[in-house]
């Protein structure tokens, strides 16, 4: 254990904390810019965030002070540079992030203690480290929070974490950064219903920067000139005792989360962007929820292709639920039953027999031995079925070499995202663009549109982009190979 670790009646080491919270800051003036880094320092006229008053009681951010709000075409670069501005102090936000204590909750009697902060800390940063190499469900092993003066290191398997999920469901603002796979679990575990209080600040930073995948190593070193070791993430969690690396790994993937999001939070604000940022999240945990809970037949949609006919779609459909079904009854992964490649070479290659099975595809031997007849069962049964028992054939995607539309829709995505502010590949993803070009080109109703168009961008969307595509419906029918009468 190193030694920053304290056992779980350890008490926090900091004088600012008071009941669980950080205190009120006192009613001091706000701090001259001299007090600043260098490259504020010399700037007249600016002043510094007060840190201590964003952090109120309940671990919120007050309303900021009494300044006019920066455009949305003010950047990050030119905070420092503009008189009367204010400036977020890092080190201040640094300075709280490592005076944190730490506490391991292994017994379940400690986790009251957790419960309790959640109740209060108004946002909590949290991340999960788990195994999944060869389980169709992951073992979860450790789960880190992180409520502004205090990190909890909950030993997952030691405990029964059902009044976890719930207190986590019910805190303001819950902070992660690239919650993909940990949302997963929680949904998967829990059993809760979709999230609504998710701030990533992975799809933060690309508002900010226009990178999608930002990692939190890169995150933490550009937005605070931090830099933390990234080499345990694929190491043994479930070992007890962890390493004292695997520790400082597991601390600091939630220690410097907190003063992330304050900083990333202080841009999007000046930026007049914060509130797109937080609907993007609450529509990415509403879109992991729905992954999670794909119906069994309703799996080989994940494998679909366009260029299958209505006959392969029903091979896919019976082979992709099988093989769901029979990993999760066996609990390993779906690519340990039959990898994707395999998949795609049945649909393709129809076996009628072992030989065949064994021949035209690369499934593994050892699964065919186990599973080969079974699995020639549901092809053969799905090629008897009748055609109106196939399920729909996808329409195929736009394609032409004429790129009248694509450079009209581009130009329009463009303009509206130097309009408000956002990189365009934030605006519109090319999964919601080719959904979109279904929609008209199938005279679907604007109610069929992907959900990530429903919100804050439907009235864009309604008003200028499908107008837009329409003067170009005939070019985009073509190109999706749609008969047009």
């Amino acid at each position: 254990m190193s030694n920053n670790v304290s056992n779980a009646s350890a008490q926090s080491n900091t004088s600012d904390i008071n009941d669980g919270s950080l205190q009120e800051a006192a009613n001091t003036e706000p701090m001259l810019a001299a007090t600043s880094s260098d490259s504020v320092s010399n700037t007249p006229d600016v002043e510094l965030l007060d840190i201590d008053a964003l952090l109120d009681n309940d671990g919120s951010l007050q309303e900021a002070a009494n300044t006019e709000p920066m455009s949305a075409a003010t950047s990050s670069e030119s905070v420092s540079n503009t008189p009367d501005a204010e400036v977020l102090d890092i080190d201040s936000l640094l300075d709280i992030a490592d005076d944190v204590a730490i506490t391991w909750v292994r017994k379940q009697g400690d986790l009251d203690e957790v419960i309790d902060a959640l109740a209060t800390c108004g946002r909590v940063a949290l991340d999960t480290e788990f195994i999944k190499r060869d389980t169709y469900y992951p073992r979860l092993a450790l789960v880190q929070l992180n409520t502004g003066n205090h990190v909890y290191l909950l030993d997952a398997p030691q405990l029964q974490l059902a009044e976890l999920w719930e207190a986590l469901r019910k805190v303001d603002v819950a902070i992660w950064h690239a919650c993909g796979e940990d949302l997963g679990i929680f949904y998967l575990l829990s059993g809760c219903p979709p999230l609504t209080n998710i701030f990533d600040t992975q799809i933060a930073l690309s508002y900010l920067t226009g990178q999608l995948q930002m990692g939190y190593q890169q995150a933490l070193a550009d937005q605070l000139d931090m830099h933390i070791d990234k080499e345990h993430s694929q190491s043994d969690w479930l070992q007890r005792p962890l390493t004292d690396e695997q520790e400082q790994y597991a601390i600091d993937d939630v220690r410097y989360l907190p003063a992330l999001y304050l900083s990333i939070e202080h841009e999007l604000k000046a930026q007049g962007l914060y509130d797109y940022v937080w609907a993007d999240c609450q529509l990415y945990a509403s879109d992991l929820y729905d992954t999670q809970h794909v119906e069994d037949e309703a799996m080989y949609l994940t494998m679909a292709d366009y260029r299958y006919n209505s006959q392969q779609m029903a091979i896919l459909k019976g082979v992709a639920t099988w093989r769901e079904e029979l990993a999760r009854a066996t609990n390993q992964p779906r690519t340990f039953v039959i990898k994707k490649q395999a998949v795609r070479e049945i649909v393709t290659e129809k076996p009628n027999s072992m030989r065949e099975l064994a021949h035209k595809t690369t499934m593994h031997r050892s699964m065919l031995r186990l599973y080969g007849e079974e699995l020639l069962k549901v092809i053969r049964d799905a090629k008897s079925l009748p055609p109106t028992e196939h399920p729909d054939c996808l329409v195929p995607p736009y394609r032409s070499k004429n790129k009248v539309l694509s450079k009209a829709v581009q130009q329009a995505i463009d303009e509206h995202a130097r309009e408000i502010g956002i990189p365009a590949s934030v605006l519109m993803r090319k999964k919601w663009l080719g959904q979109l070009y279904e929609v008209v080109a199938l005279d679907k109703d604007v109610s069929e549109l992907p959900q990530g168009l429903k919100g804050w961008r439907n009235d864009w969307v309604v008003k200028i982009l499908i107008p837009v595509i329409k003067k170009h419906k005939t070019e985009l029918q073509q190109g999706m190979g749609i008969r047009v009468q």
